[in-house]
């Protein structure tokens, strides 16, 4: 037993080191690493466990076992300090032994137990859960590893009109699982788009791009340009767009195959924006005359501010809701 063995009292302490997968191995506090190297034991039950080159590279002994609570007790005793590297799942063994240690009265004094987190998630971390299940799956699961961004263009859709159903009806638990259903497409799309010969690209590739389009489109906030109001920013970010984009017409880059009252209203504004005194058709007869008075309500609307495709769904719900009282029928909500 050395002089500082001998100095020692007290039933010591157990450290239980905590770390998280979404962030790069190697990367702990300065509490973790304080931890670890002052620790008369360090030891970890996984032997796979990510943080072991690291710590084996930084000079920290790690022994892999996974005593018992008794053992792990008996390891403190004058006054030691175990550190238990806890694995992905926790150690609920560990801690549920040491209570009932405690519990039971016949242990005599419990080295003193910290929980420490040697490493936190960032905002964002759960997104790199996401890539990996979606990797997995598309690697895996019959359907999804046979599915093209062609066969699942019509799942976006669909999602896109759910979620908006879920905004304009107020639905915060909807709102939540369908932007999660929306941003499953892009994990997929970008995963399948992986595997093309040609033109490969993946997640970090998609998410790369729309934060330098962000950077660039937002000088104002990025750069040195003022823009004081919403319709400042809005018309900067449509000036930049058109540079980027070398277009022609202010109708470039309208999807034609939108629903046709919202690509009415977008075509609409999209003149009116560019400051063009385009007028609208007239009526006329026939099915082309009520295309025409759509139209021009668009117009009209987008003029006042309101966005006739919201306003029409709105409009929709509540006759949908007069239809079921006259039959009757209890109202679905938003379903």
């Amino acid at each position: 037993m050395s002089e500082r063995d001998s100095d020692r009292t007290g039933p010591g302490r157990i450290v239980l080191l905590t770390t998280t997968h979404r962030v790069a191995p190697g990367l702990l506090s300065w509490a973790a690493w304080r931890a670890l190297r002052t620790a008369d034991r360090v030891l970890c039950r996984d032997a796979a466990h990510p943080q072991l080159p690291y710590l084996k590279d930084a000079g920290v002994a790690v022994e892999t076992a996974a005593p018992a609570a008794a053992e792990l007790v008996a390891a403190c005793a004058g006054g030691r300090t175990v550190v238990v590297l806890a694995g992905a799942e926790g150690e609920r063994a560990l801690t549920d032994g040491l209570a009932a240690l405690a519990g039971s009265g016949r242990a005599g004094a419990l080295p003193d137990l910290e929980l420490l987190p040697g490493s936190y998630d960032l905002p964002g971390a759960r997104l790199l859960d996401l890539v990996e299940v979606m990797d997995r799956i598309r690697a895996v699961c019959p359907w999804a590893s046979g599915r093209t961004s062609a066969e699942l263009a019509a799942y976006g859709v669909e999602e896109m009109y759910e979620l908006v159903e879920a905004v304009e009806t107020g639905d915060r638990v909807g709102v939540r699982e369908e932007l999660g259903d929306v941003l499953l497409q892009v994990v997929f799309h970008a995963r399948i788009a992986e595997e093309d010969p040609e033109e490969p690209f993946g997640i970090d590739d998609v998410a790369g791009g729309i934060v330098e389009k962000l950077v660039r489109r937002h000088p104002h906030v990025f750069g040195d340009e003022v823009a004081e109001t919403a319709e400042d920013v809005k018309a900067q970010w449509l000036r930049i767009k058109g540079v980027e984009k070398g277009r022609a017409s202010v109708t470039d880059g309208v999807p034609l195959g939108q629903p046709a009252l919202a690509l009415a209203a977008k075509l609409v504004g999209r003149a009116r924006a560019a400051g063009l005194d385009v007028p609208l058709p007239g009526a006329g007869a026939g099915a082309e005359g009520y295309g025409y008075r759509l139209l021009a309500l668009a117009a009209e609307a987008g003029a006042a501010g309101v966005d006739p495709e919201t306003a029409l769904r709105a409009a929709a719900r509540t006759y949908r809701t007069a239809i079921r009282a006259a039959e009757g029928a209890p109202d679905p909500g938003g379903d």
